[in-house]
Formats: structure tokens, C-alpha cells, sequence
């Protein structure tokens, strides 16, 4: 037990709260939106709109499989390229590597491990989704590199939990749809908004080990300022999301719980007092994020 609880800690397994919400955003979207809906009523939608109750719960469990999966490749992955750089970080140095609880090769063979089932559970959901599951990695693994040369490392990080929605909704319809895009889009900022956030503790760190991050580039408040237009940006594709969407009063309340968290994050960090980062990091984006997913999910079958 004491080795899956390391391995859990390695990938900080309790920050799949973030993106994980939105995969079931796009999971049942693609229930109710996609050519499969006509008209049905609720029940019938939740059964499997005719189909096998045992496909749909199939696709739901492979949805898991990929989302927990991948995210876990791409923090073993980060983990395990940045070890050095995490042993010489006072905030950093009691994670596993550092420490000796899990050693690299071991980190390095289960990522590996991950990104194979990750595929295997994509052959299984539907062709699309597996040929597209090397770009998918790409995309996750990739961002541990990006800190060594660009400040734009925050955006590729929500790049990578901005699939979440897009993928769960490829998983059942197998096509490309404009609603669960605007859903990425908002992850992709909002994710993107808050790790600058994060980022802001590693300043003078990651200056002095010539690593990239918006904060060490343009300074706290500068950089404030961007993950305030990030966030605005998330705001602005929730709201378009509600209008393209057709949704209903639920789906509001859920905009305005999102949007709360948003101000309220930044309204309790500030350059020169970041010691309620992680309330901000942790609890303001995961209320968010759980928050807002009850919503949408319940505006789509409760009419």
C-alpha cells in the first residue's frame, strides 16, 4: 500500500480534480449533442439512447482509463526530467525522486507503463481516438521540456489538459464538434491562468537556473496581470459555450460559481503576499472545476 501511496503522491494524483470534470463534460455532451440525441428523453439518453447500457458504461470506464493514464505519463515524465532541478529547490526537494522514494528508472518505467495503456484503452474506445493518441502524448509529455526554452510553458501545459473535453467527446461520437472546442478552449486558459499563479513561488528560482516561466520573464505583478487575461479569456468561452450551446438555468449557475472561483483566486494573491498560493492553486480551481461540471452535466438531462 505504501507504494501506491508513493507512486500517487509522485503524480499528484488528487490534482486530476482539475481536468478530470471536464472530460465528463465531454463525455456526456457527447450523450446529448451528438447525432445520437433525437429527442430522447433523459432515461433514455442515461441507458444508452437504445444502445447496450454495457457499451456506454464501457466507454465511460475507458474514458477513465485514458484521462487518469495520461496524466499520469506526464507527471511521472515531469518528475523524472526535472529531478535535478527539483533536488536544488527548497519547495521541490521533498518529492520522491529527490528524496530517494522512487528512484528515476522506476519513474521513467511507469510513465512508460502509462502511456501503454493509454493507447491500448484508445484501440478499444474507437479508431479515432487511437490514431490521434500519439499526438495526444506528444502534447502531454512534451510540455516537460518546454520550461528549458520558452515562458509560453504555462499555455502548453493547459494545452495538454485542455483535451480532456475534446477527447471524451471524440471517445463517443468519434467526430469534431464546435461545443466541446470551447470547452477545451476555457480549460486551456483557465489551466494556463493558474499555473502562472503556481509559478509565482519559483521566481528567483527559476531565474538564477535559467529556466523560462511567464513570471520569471515579465515579474509577479506582470505576471498577475496575464493570468488575469488568461482567466478572462476561460470566462469569455464558458459564456460562449452557454449561448452555442443552448443551455438552460442550471448551466448558469454553474458560469457563475466558475467565474466566482476566478476572482476570488486572484483576489487573495497578490505580488507581494503569496502565502495563499495554494488555496488558490488547490482549493478556488478545484471548486471550480467540480462545481461547474455538476452544473453542466445536470442542465443537460434535467429539462
Amino acid at each position: 500500500m505504501s507504494t501506491i501511496k508513493n507512486y500517487l503522491s509522485l503524480v499528484k494524483f488528487s490534482h486530476t480534480i482539475f481536468a478530470m470534470p471536464f472530460a465528463l463534460i465531454g463525455f456526456f455532451l457527447s450523450i446529448t449533442k451528438s447525432n445520437f440525441y433525437n429527442g430522447m428523453s433523459s432515461l433514455n439518453i442515461i441507458i444508452g439512447w437504445g444502445r447496450p447500457i454495457n457499451e456506454l458504461v464501457m466507454k465511460f470506464l475507458l474514458v477513465l482509463v485514458c484521462m487518469i493514464t495520461a496524466r499520469s505519463a506526464a507527471m511521472a515524465f515531469n518528475r523524472y526530467l526535472d529531478r535535478q532541478w527539483d533536488a536544488k529547490n527548497p519547495r521541490t526537494a521533498i518529492r520522491e525522486i529527490p528524496k530517494g522514494i522512487i528512484t528515476p528508472k522506476n519513474a521513467l518505467i511507469f510513465t512508460v507503463v502509462n502511456c501503454i495503456i493509454f493507447i491500448v484503452a484508445t484501440w478499444f474506445i474507437n479508431r479515432t481516438c487511437f490514431y490521434l493518441s500519439p499526438v495526444a502524448l506528444l502534447v502531454v509529455l512534451g510540455y516537460s521540456y518546454t520550461k528549458r526554452f520558452t515562458a509560453l510553458c504555462h499555455l502548453i501545459l493547459g494545452a495538454g489538459l485542455a483535451l480532456a473535453p475534446i477527447g471524451a467527446f471524440l471517445a463517443v461520437t468519434g467526430v469534431f464538434h464546435w461545443l466541446p472546442v470551447l470547452f477545451s478552449f476555457a480549460v486551456l486558459f483557465w489551466v494556463s491562468g493558474f499555473d502562472i499563479i503556481y509559478s509565482l513561488q519559483d521566481e528567483d528560482f527559476d531565474k538564477s537556473q535559467q529556466l523560462y516561466s511567464i513570471p520569471a520573464a515579465l515579474g509577479k505583478k506582470n505576471a498577475l496581470h496575464v493570468s488575469e487575461l488568461l482567466h478572462l479569456l476561460s470566462a469569455g468561452c464558458v459564456i460562449a459555450a452557454g449561448f452555442y450551446g443552448g443551455f438552460g438555468w442550471l448551466y448558469w449557475i454553474g458560469v457563475a460559481v466558475f467565474c466566482g472561483m476566478l476572482i476570488y483566486q486572484h483576489s487573495i494573491v497578490k505580488p507581494t503576499d503569496l502565502r495563499r498560493v495554494n488555496i488558490a492553486f488547490m482549493t478556488a480551481n478545484g471548486i471550480a472545476s467540480v462545481v461547474f461540471a455538476v452544473f453542466v452535466i445536470a442542465d443537460l438531462f434535467i429539462k
